[in-house]
């Protein structure tokens, strides 16, 4: 009787055939199941990656449009905050053109072109160290084919402010000058009495000099200051009454006699048109007036030509 397992060897051999190939399918297998395994992992990862990549997109584009949106609201305020500077500086420089024309327009009648004040405290010292080649000034803004972008338009509005800034403080010197110079009249209202120069004195009735002009007005109208600067006397003077000198700089110094009351003293600092006191008749006068004079370096030179600046139309 021949049992299954005692064939041939032949028999043998082909059953141990069909036994390794039994072993190597089931190896096979195996394999492929993990690479199937690691074929769903990759597969898993990469529909996660691609599930989230519009989430991710999404919010740096939200993060880029907020930080545009920043940036514009940025630009916006700087720009809104140089608008009324530019305004102010047109105003300012309007206003500075018109008097320098008016200036050039007078005759040269002792009087003295307000100079702007001195930057630094080396007041005399014409040589600050500055110099070099005179070149036309950059624009802040240059033709480009290219469009602009948010880091360009906000280097322009820094450029800008800083242009702006340079020609506010040198335009603030010339207005500080401007300030300085003693052309406003000093009475709202009031007439003019006795004119600068040689007259008829009215206490000697003999011919005289007359340092000033005479503007006559009620007694307690108010002393406006003609220019702004620093109160150097308030009181008694000799021949003036109550009187008041400011130091305007420049060599200009305002002087206000026959005042009734003071309002001022000495080292205060005024300002244009601001009240020093009250007309009167104190001192040598006949009737409430004010004596009004402008000396230059000293030497009395007359008021009319300074207060006939201020007081020209102005054309458009």
């Amino acid at each position: 009787m021949k049992l299954p397992w005692s064939s041939s060897a032949r028999d043998l051999t082909k059953g141990d055939v069909r036994f390794v190939t039994h072993e190597t399918a089931r190896r096979a297998a195996i394999a492929s199941a993990c690479a199937a395994a690691v074929l769903a992992l990759a597969g898993g990862v990469a529909i996660g990656h691609f599930t989230r990549a519009p989430a991710v997109s999404g919010s740096a584009g939200a993060n880029q449009h907020h930080y545009v949106v920043g940036e514009i609201g940025r630009m916006d305020a700087s720009i809104a905050l140089l608008d009324p500077r530019i305004e102010r500086l047109a105003a300012e420089l309007a206003q500075l053109r018109q008097f320098d024309q008016r200036l050039r327009a007078q005759p040269a009648r002792g009087a003295v072109t307000p100079a702007a004040p001195a930057r630094s405290g080396d007041e005399g010292n014409d040589d600050d160290g500055e110099g070099g080649p005179a070149l036309a000034p950059r624009r802040c803004v240059e033709a480009s084919a290219a469009p602009a972008n948010a880091r360009a338009v906000s280097g322009a509005i820094d450029c800008m402010a800083a242009t702006l800034s340079a020609l506010e403080q040198a335009t603030a010197e010339h207005e500080a000058a401007w300030d300085a110079f003693p052309g406003r009249r000093p009475l709202v209202g009031g007439r003019n009495g006795s004119p600068f120069g040689n007259r008829i004195d009215p206490f000697t009735q003999r011919l005289s000099f007359h340092p000033g002009m005479d503007l006559v007005a009620p007694t307690g109208t108010p002393i406006l200051a003609a220019a702004g600067g620093r109160v150097i006397f308030a009181g008694l003077k000799a021949g003036y009454g109550n009187a008041v000198e400011i130091d305007h700089g420049n060599g200009f110094v305002t002087r206000y006699g026959h005042a009734s009351k003071i309002d001022v003293r000495v080292g205060q600092i005024v300002m244009p048109e601001e009240p020093i006191a009250d007309v009167g008749a104190t001192g040598r006068a006949t009737g409430p007036h004010l004596h009004f004079e402008v000396l230059v370096n000293g030497q009395p030179v007359n008021p009319a030509d300074y207060l006939a600046l201020f007081a020209a139309p102005v054309n458009g």
